[in-house]
């Protein structure tokens, strides 16, 4: 899709948002309804291996009895810092306060604009009652989407989203397809395709001074963290880390490295967010990819 396309796009999107912020006017701090849009569940993708699920996905903001909901307004002034506060409202009606332990959280918090910039991996603080806390800062004028990620105890595994603002001029950011990130010294490259349809297994080769890297430190409970949406409706896919000493595929680079398996339901573009830590510090690489393209 070209810039003029997606900028007109954006535009019309936040002429919407925003025109309905002024008409119902502004939030009451408290726990808000969610909309009927972010309950509206999109088609999956036909003949696929991988089941949409839009419970697991982002795209919505309510599945199996089970709601995201942010306490207090969801328009951050762009630039400035101020705390998100959320609760998921369970089939009882009530905040959850139980969860399951996962990759040593219980919730994971996401927040990516729109347009695929600005990612954020929060972890927020929780209290007794259920409510989460954290710290945020939306970067510049545009649309993000918050993703939570998390099991509730007795419940289904379910990734959640919901909208923030962040009003302002605003121009969506172009990212041109790459399979390659430089980050603080570090040259990291993806060695796999994403496969429409099924489940593909995704390495990730990571250099320093044309040096593989072989003592990365864990992440989260695993060598590394990637999160990976589909551009088009910004699903949040399923991806698991491979065990270090699994084999890798035909083709992969044999190099030291990370590996994961990503469920792709569709075609379609992607943004990949890799998450890594090597001595003392987590880094972040970014990537653009097309299923089924080496480019």
């Amino acid at each position: 899709m070209g810039t003029a396309a997606r900028l007109s796009g954006f535009v019309a999107v936040l002429a919407l948002v925003f025109g309905l912020s002024w008409w119902t006017g502004t939030s009451v701090p408290g726990v808000q309804a969610p909309s009927m849009a972010e309950t509206d569940e999109p088609a999956g993708a036909p003949n696929s291996e991988v089941a949409f699920d839009p419970g697991a996905a982002g795209v919505v903001s309510t599945a199996a009895g089970y709601t995201f909901v942010p306490r207090g307004d969801t328009t951050f002034a762009p630039g400035r810092p101020r705390e998100l506060e959320f609760v998921v409202i369970g089939p009882d009606g009530l905040p959850v306060t139980a969860y399951d332990t996962r990759d040593e959280r219980r919730l994971d918090l996401v927040v990516v604009g729109r347009d695929g910039g600005g990612f954020q991996h929060l972890q927020p603080a929780f209290d007794p009652d259920g409510v989460w806390r954290v710290p945020l800062t939306l970067p510049a004028a545009g649309v993000y989407r918050a993703y939570a990620d998390f099991v509730p105890t007795g419940g289904p595994a379910l990734v959640l989203g919901i909208d923030l603002f962040a009003p302002g001029r605003f121009s969506p950011a172009e990212f041109p397809r790459s399979r390659t990130a430089h980050v603080a010294g570090y040259d990291v490259r993806l060695d796999a395709d994403l496969v429409a349809g099924g489940r593909s297994e995704v390495f990730v080769a990571i250099d320093r001074d044309r040096r593989p890297v072989t003592d990365l430190e864990p992440y989260l409970g695993a060598p590394g963290h990637l999160v990976v949406l589909r551009q088009s409706d910004q699903a949040y896919l399923r991806v698991a880390p491979l065990a270090r000493d699994a084999e890798p595929a035909a083709g992969y680079r044999t190099s030291a490295g990370i590996a994961f398996t990503v469920e792709v339901p569709g075609a379609g573009e992607h943004r990949l967010f890799l998450e890594f830590k090597h001595r003392g510090v987590v880094h972040t690489a970014e990537f653009t990819v097309r299923t089924g393209s080496n480019q």
